[in-house]
């Protein structure tokens, strides 16, 4: 995705230890130009938020967070930093995207390393090989028709 290319210098891991906000708002630009709102906050008034689940007048009862979403590409976009594989985030934005109204694709954005005091993480590398593994099992059908892995 051409909005992480242009700032792979300023967010590349392991170089840079920016966290997943601080990613995002490098790589906010490059988005909102290909049309994607973006996440500003973590108050209501700066998240981006997608339904899931519809309720009373057709209001949204149940919505998840997104970093990022095209609505008419039917894209959202998750970019995560330390938690991404160490506690499972990657799943967690898999399931969520799978639940979003109007969203056949996702992109999830890791660190392909990610170095703590006693280890160092291949992130992006693992998060690849559990997805080939999910396409190559076919036990599980997902409702996306894409998702996306980006290193950074």
């Amino acid at each position: 995705m051409s909005a992480f290319e242009k700032v792979e210098s300023r967010i590349a891991s392991p170089k840079n230890k920016l966290s997943s906000n601080g990613v995002l708002r490098e790589a906010r630009p490059g988005l909102e130009s290909l049309g994607f709102p973006v996440e500003t906050g973590k108050k209501k008034a700066g998240k981006i938020t997608v339904p899931v689940l519809f309720g009373r007048d057709g209001k949204p009862a149940k919505s998840f967070d997104a970093d990022a979403y095209h609505e008419s590409g039917r894209f959202v976009l998750e970019v995560e930093a330390g938690r991404a594989v160490l506690n499972n985030q990657f799943l967690k934005d898999l399931f969520q995207a799978s639940l979003m109204v109007n969203v056949d694709y996702l992109a999830i954005a890791v660190r392909r390393v990610y170095e703590t005091r006693h280890a160092v993480g291949r992130d992006f590398d693992t998060v690849v090989t559990f997805f080939e593994a999910l396409q190559a099992s076919r036990r599980l059908q997902l409702p996306l028709k894409g998702v996306l892995v980006l290193g950074y």
